[in-house]
């Protein structure tokens, strides 16, 4: 048993790997764990085992009932958007996927929140998305390394607070990790595409002028650039057997 080790630390590191393996398939739907078992592996007390367990079934992962005990439930029941389990998944083996079935969701939410920012921006909202594509400027040399990654981070979460629409604001942890896998996984290049940079130029500015069509249209542009730069890392890294 770990004695001595801050608990919320404990907490945090056993859900993790726990949550991971069930994500990534290495605990497959309906089987069956045990907080005993979960104690007994991760070496943690089962006051930890049983916290960890109530938070992956707040995320769907399992179900607790009585006599059942603790089962594993279908990817359908997990609560998709949370930013665990994305975090999880794109550590996983469906990493394209999940970054793909992303991308179809930012390509409807950002250019929307593009465009109601350039209405509803705030001047402070206004110059925080030119500081954060100042950032990314400056740092576009090293765009696989944490600079860039705070500033793009920056970018995307003042744009859907700026949007005014607090229902599009729970989106930013999304993106975050989005963007923080792609950094953390390799799927980011060395050096920033100089499209890419101008595009976050052109929204910030688009908004600044108040023009919404153009705010929306260099969003949407953001989102494919990005998607399409993965598919081709994709292709690059697949196995030739399965192209």
């Amino acid at each position: 048993m770990v004695e001595g080790a801050d608990t919320r630390q404990l907490h945090e590191s056993v859900l993790d790997r726990l949550g991971f393996d069930i994500v990534s398939g290495a605990i497959p739907a309906a089987a069956r764990i045990s907080s005993e078992e979960i104690s007994e592996r991760f070496g943690v007390s089962r006051t930890v085992a049983r916290e960890v367990v109530r938070v992956l079934e707040s995320l769907g992962l399992v179900s607790i009932r009585r006599r059942a005990g603790i089962t594993v439930l279908d990817q359908r029941e997990w609560q998709a958007l949370d930013p665990k389990v994305i975090r999880w998944r794109l550590a996983g083996p469906e990493r394209f996927a999940q970054l793909a079935w992303l991308a179809e969701l930012r390509s409807g939410v950002e250019p929307l929140a593009a465009r109601l920012a350039a209405t509803n921006a705030t001047p402070d909202e206004c110059g925080a998305l030119t500081a954060a594509v100042v950032g990314m400027s400056a740092t576009a040399r090293a765009a696989n390394k944490a600079a860039y990654l705070g500033h793009d981070v920056d970018f995307h979460a003042t744009l859907l607070a700026a949007s005014g629409n607090p229902l599009l604001q729970v989106f930013a942890p999304i993106v975050r990790e989005v963007l923080a896998g792609r950094t953390e996984h390799a799927l980011m290049p060395e050096h920033a595409d100089p499209v890419a940079v101008q595009l976050h130029i052109d929204v910030a500015a688009a908004i600044g002028a108040r023009d919404a069509a153009a705010a929306e249209a260099a969003m949407r542009e953001i989102v494919l650039e990005s998607a399409t730069a993965v598919a081709d890392l994709q292709t690059a890294v697949q196995p030739a057997t399965q192209r």
